[in-house]
């Protein structure tokens, strides 16, 4: 069989790793394959009528998105055969979403994409990976666009941050300069007085839903109840959607990403009052997080209007690939009247990536997504 590089799909290890042995053969995983969309240069135009005001056609519905720019039944079944011929088994299939999820062990993926799994140590733990392309069927080069979940290393971080606890914080002296101006910096506000200022939303946000994504952590219901009291809000309708095995597995640790979905929930539920929510977590890799975007844009139970991503990681920890896909996702979303909003991370010029190489943050610095904050 006939194979080719998959373009974009080529990895290094993470910073400071180090391959410690082969993957366990027969340890199982899953992995989603993206495939190319229909009619993509009309779904180019119609996107870029919209961005410049053009609403003659308005955004589709997420019916016709599916049945006009869905993948053809075709690509579908060229990669079912596919991966009936490895041995892998088709556990999931979203046309519209161009998504099919295969289930295999180790050696059957190793196989199938030509690729070496291997068991990388790194200062942060551990995770399954690969380097260099994956390798795809010659006959599947126009087909499959991406395959991501072989490699399962953290893609990205929450982007919540705490105000570092001040020793003057606890010390009674005379006021001075640079005191009051320090007291100034610290002052903070509660959504409902930042929304007031902005005077947003501007008619209220019944019936509406907005979709949260969530990498990790989890939150409690007794504790949304306690905050939205204190607020004298009333506490919003909170729906938790598993994507590839997520749960909602709190912590305990406020610190850590439970601060992220609490914090997520808490803004959304207090600025957008009237409106439900609905949280996707899923695993913190690559496939996770482009898995719960493309099932929140295309969720028709839902029905999100908007949707909020405190997630992200410097452009150079991803694969052209995922980067292209997760691009597209927000291009369907931006087809379908879904804005989506991106926290850019506020990590300096290196965005916290170290070194002297200027870096911003994905997917932030997508061109279909609002990029929330200062660098």
């Amino acid at each position: 069989m006939a194979r080719r590089p998959l373009e974009g799909s080529n990895r290094v290890a993470l910073p400071n790793a180090r391959a410690v042995g082969p993957a366990d053969p027969h340890e199982r995983l899953e992995v989603s394959i993206l495939v190319r969309r229909r009619a993509r240069a009309a779904l180019d135009e119609h996107v870029s009528r919209l961005a410049h005001g053009d609403r003659t056609s308005g955004p589709l519905s997420r019916e016709a998105f599916a049945a006009k720019h869905g993948a053809s039944a075709a690509d579908l079944a060229a990669v079912n055969a596919f991966a009936r011929a490895h041995g892998l088994t088709v556990v999931q299939e979203h046309p519209a979403r161009r998504t099919i999820v295969l289930s295999g062990t180790v050696a059957q993926f190793n196989q199938a994409f030509a690729v070496v799994l291997k068991r990388y140590e790194f200062p942060g733990g551990s995770y399954r990976g690969r380097e260099g392309v994956v390798q795809i069927p010659e006959e599947l080069a126009a087909i499959i666009e991406a395959v991501v979940g072989l490699d399962n290393r953290p893609q990205a971080r929450a982007h919540f941050r705490l105000r570092a606890a001040r020793a003057a914080d606890n010390v009674r002296s005379p006021p001075t300069a640079r005191s009051r101006a320090a007291a100034a910096a610290a002052v903070s506000y509660l959504p409902t007085q930042v929304a007031s200022l902005y005077q947003f939303p501007p008619a209220g946000a019944q019936g509406e839903c907005v979709a949260i994504i969530e990498l990790g952590g989890g939150f409690r219901p007794q504790d949304l109840a306690a905050y939205f009291a204190a607020l004298k809000v009333a506490a919003p309708t909170v729906t938790v959607v598993s994507v590839d095995h997520g749960v909602n597995q709190p912590t305990g640790d406020p610190n850590g990403p439970d601060g992220e979905v609490m914090l997520d929930i808490e803004v959304v539920g207090a600025v957008a009052a009237g409106a439900s929510i609905a949280v996707y977590f899923a695993p913190n890799t690559d496939a996770g997080f482009l898995d719960a975007i493309t099932t929140a844009v295309h969720d028709t139970l839902h029905k999100p209007a908007v949707i909020s991503i405190s997630w992200g990681g410097p452009e150079s920890a991803w694969t052209s690939q995922a980067m292209t896909a997760m691009d597209e996702a927000f291009q369907a979303a931006a087809a379908l009247g879904i804005t989506v909003c991106v926290a850019s991370g506020d990590s300096g010029s290196s965005d916290g990536a170290g070194g002297r190489a200027r870096e911003v943050d994905f997917p932030a610095s997508s061109p279909f997504a609002l990029g929330c904050g200062g660098t």
